[in-house]
């Protein structure tokens, strides 16, 4: 870990370099009046919006919009399933289906879904305390069981313990980033409106957690949280259908594993009550099982947390863009990042240009990513890519 204390607060980064636009960004949260203890960086860190992805800031009293940013409750499921292997053929025909089923990128489902997979609505708020959640819940009935586009992916997966795994990374589509948008628009106007110390051009305006617009944006993105977890469960238990469809036997899953990236979460840390923003980063507390996935061309993991008080008991949430997706264009060699993938043998989808933002070449190197945090959590199982699709 390397410690930066050349500002209001420390700075604890599990990683030697990153990009100047993200060391700016961190600096700025080092310096928030309201920031609590330390700021904690992961080893998959990159520019993003206002904060770094994987970056972890606490905060006293007050929650930004935009240290969870737009895909709010995004983040991994996993399942551990009965099946021990599985043939090149019968896997090609299953990820056809899968397409099928499962509407990507911007597309949503054709007809709305039975609401009773949706979280359910405390009616005592779903008024003009929730106007987001309430205006878009019709809208969200179509895009419950979607992926969604970027770099959400379904991947199926070997794992180290010899059985088959199902991975999905999505969130909560559409709804989260009306959320997300809406909130911080308030809080920028309510910023200025205080002649708040917090420059805007850091675009980290906040909410005091005990007023009405805290209050709702925080019950507007738990919201957004269920819904994602539901999403990935809809689309996990469809997938699951279609292996029982198309293998002879029942193919069971073994476990559940699910952990989010993007939200906030009041939290007791170094013996305070604090708000932990959690933006591409994972909970890594002692009872944790989580994921950290690679890129399509490298090894996932389950891992089981260790509690480093020092992370505030967080992890990185995946192996970490280190170029961005325009670049990736401009720069990669597209026949050599297909042979990559063809060499490992993986079922993908890298056609084009166009396709090269998700290449395994835009993407840190997993192991490093995963040494730079031994600190943190514990391997319990690697996975190797067999069959991807993604967003």
């Amino acid at each position: 870990m390397k410690i930066i204390e050349t500002q209001k607060i420390p700075i604890r980064m599990w990683l030697e370099e990153i990009e100047d636009g993200a060391m700016e960004q961190i600096k700025h949260l080092a310096e928030l009046p309201f920031a609590f203890s330390h700021i904690a960086i992961m080893p998959d860190s990159h520019q993003g919006y206002g904060m770094p992805i994987g970056g972890v800031l606490a905060t006293k009293d007050v929650i930004i919009p935009n240290a969870v940013g737009v895909d709010i409750g995004c983040g991994m499921c996993a399942v551990k399933t009965s099946l021990t292997e599985i043939d090149t053929e019968t896997l090609k025909k299953i990820m056809g289906q899968i397409r099928e089923q499962i509407p990507v990128g911007f597309n949503h489902q054709k007809e709305a879904q039975d609401e009773n997979i949706m979280p359910q609505r405390d009616w005592d708020f779903m008024g003009e305390e929730a106007p987001i959640i309430n205006n878009q819940y019709t809208s969200a009935l179509k895009q419950i069981g979607t992926l969604g586009g970027g770099n959400h992916f379904i991947e199926i997966q070997k794992g180290s313990d010899g059985h088959i795994w199902i991975m999905i990374h999505s969130g909560s589509r559409n709804l989260g980033k009306q959320v997300a948008d809406h909130y911080n628009k308030i809080a920028v106007a309510l910023n200025k409106k205080w002649h708040s110390a917090v420059p805007e051009e850091w675009e980290l305006a906040f909410l005091p957690v005990d007023s009405d617009e805290g209050q709702a944006y925080i019950r507007e993105m738990q919201y957004c949280v269920d819904f994602a977890l539901a999403n990935r469960k809809l689309m996990m238990d469809r997938i699951m259908q279609i292996f029982s469809d198309s293998i002879s036997g029942w193919v069971t899953r073994n476990e559940f594993i699910n952990i989010a990236h993007n939200y906030a979460k009041k939290e007791k840390h170094l013996g305070h009550e604090v708000w932990v923003h959690r933006k591409g980063a994972t909970l890594a507390d002692s009872d944790t099982v989580g994921i950290i996935p690679g890129s399509q061309g490298s090894k996932s993991y389950i891992v089981k947390a260790k509690g480093n008080i020092l992370s505030f008991q967080s992890c990185s949430h995946g192996a970490g863009r280190k170029m961005g997706r325009k670049e990736a264009e401009r720069t990669l060699n597209l026949e050599e990042e297909i042979k990559k993938l063809n060499d490992m043998g993986v079922i993908h989808a890298i056609r084009g240009v166009s396709e090269l933002d998700e290449a395994p070449g835009a993407y840190k190197n997993i192991d490093e990513v995963m040494k730079n945090q031994e600190d943190l959590v514990e391997i319990l199982v690697e996975l190797t890519p067999l069959a991807v699709i993604k967003g």
